[in-house]
């Protein structure tokens, strides 16, 4: 798997150059395919919102789908639709995306489009008030009217954490959605969508001569602003066991997470890659750790999982961030006795290690979910646009196979001594749905 994953970056070169609004600009030529993807990845995301208002990147996020200064509302749509393409945009807790895929004729479209929006989105009371509508509903049907919406995702880092960039729920609480105004929304824009807060990165079928006209030709007359110091999000180290309890009426059994403070995912690349590799070993499959103890063995769970990050993609975030185990149990299972099974289980890795072949299993999985996600233009363009904001180097995405191929199961235990029982942080959901 090492050289599958060296081979990757080798296959498809990366190319860079910044305009002089201050805009990085990252190409991926891939002639293999007449396929193009398009991506705008701004340096802002939920931990940049200030107090009062929460859910602000994400509401912000789709006042961006409602036109622009030469494009109506809709037409950003019927435009990349009727090329043939699809889009979409997302955001995280430290950047907002967009992006669009079509034909690769069809890329001077994707360019005119986005570099329309980062000029001059359509800011506008009507569609500031449609909006904060339309986001209030999408927190009622996935958060408020799901069970276990809002676990662990938006309630375990109020406990693991201390300040407000890694505490505050980052879908918004409906007072500051609602008391949100046009004058907060042109400052947010004039602020994060600078050129200069933002990577382009293109994909695909390029020639990168032409593309590069193209950029310079549509994005290069937007006006230069000051760019926003990126956010200091890390936290120190905890020192003792934190614990918080929620209550859901609309689960069908109670669950708790822990979490885990884990090393700068930038900073500290090389150990974090060993946690990231001891949450596969623990979770995936029928023969990780906690699927054979605590579901299997012992019949403590109906289902658990842990993960890096809280959006799930441990490559994607800056410090500070969480090692998660997540386990959904019956009733009649104590919720402490699950807390000492997944506590014991990770004593066992930090005390006796992981034998070459366990960790070979889960490095050609984990390198296996990586190349597949290069194997499609889009997936590949979006993890270079990622790498390049996150990390300042596009290439990294193209050599994280190799890389996890490359860690040892000493790095893996070392991982699992930092998974201290003393430093945890816990959340127990409660099923209270059949309470009388």
């Amino acid at each position: 798997m090492t050289a599958a994953g060296a081979d990757l970056t080798l296959r498809h070169p990366v190319e860079r150059f910044r305009l002089e609004n201050g805009l990085r600009v990252v190409l991926a030529p891939d002639r293999s395919v007449p396929v193009v993807a398009v991506t705008v990845s701004y340096d802002v995301g939920m931990r940049n919102e200030p107090q009062g208002r929460t859910g602000f990147a994400h509401l912000f996020e789709h006042l961006m789908f409602q036109g622009s200064a030469n494009v109506p509302k809709m037409e950003h749509a019927r435009l990349v639709q009727a090329a043939g393409g699809t889009f979409n945009g997302s955001t995280h807790q430290d950047y907002t995306n967009y992006y669009e895929a079509l034909p690769a004729e069809a890329l001077e479209r994707a360019l005119f489009l986005e570099a329309d929006r980062m000029a001059a989105p359509a800011i506008t009371e009507e569609n500031l008030r449609n909006q904060i509508d339309v986001v209030k509903e999408e927190i009622r049907v996935n958060v408020l009217n799901r069970p276990y919406g809002a676990f662990p995702w938006l309630q375990l880092p109020a406990i693991a954490f201390e300040s407000f960039a890694n505490t505050h729920d980052g879908y918004g609480s409906f007072v500051d959605l609602e008391s949100s105004t046009v004058d907060d929304a042109a400052d947010f824009s004039h602020r994060y969508y600078a050129p200069g807060n933002a990577v382009l990165c293109l994909g695909g079928d390029l020639d990168v001569a032409e593309a590069e006209r193209l950029v310079r030709r549509w994005f290069g007359p937007i006006t230069a602003r000051e760019v926003p110091p990126t956010p200091p999000t890390g936290e120190p180290s905890p020192t003792t066991v934190r614990s918080g309890v929620v209550e859901d009426p609309l689960a069908p059994a109670p669950a708790v997470a822990l979490g885990w403070r884990v090393p700068d995912p930038v900073g500290d690349l090389d150990f974090y890659l060993g946690t990231v590799l001891l949450a596969e070993l623990l979770s995936e499959g029928d023969a990780s750790r906690l699927e054979r103890r605590l579901v299997h063995d012992d019949q403590l769970a109906i289902a658990q999982s842990s993960y890096v990050g809280l959006f799930g993609d441990p490559f994607d975030v800056r410090d500070a961030t969480l090692l998660t185990t997540q386990v959904h149990h019956p009733a009649s299972v104590p919720t402490e006795k699950v807390i000492t099974a997944v506590h014991e289980e990770i004593g066992r890795i930090a005390e006796d290690g992981v034998g070459a072949d366990e960790l070979a299993r889960v490095q050609a999985r984990t390198e296996a979910q990586l190349l597949r996600q290069a194997d499609s233009v889009l997936g590949r363009t979006l993890a270079f646009a990622n790498a390049e904001l996150i990390h300042g180097r596009a290439e990294l995405a193209g050599e994280l196979a190799a890389r996890l191929a490359a860690v040892t199961p000493e790095q893996v235990r070392t991982a699992a001594r930092g998974l201290d029982p003393g430093t945890v942080a816990v959340l127990e959901l409660r099923a209270t749905g059949g309470r009388r």
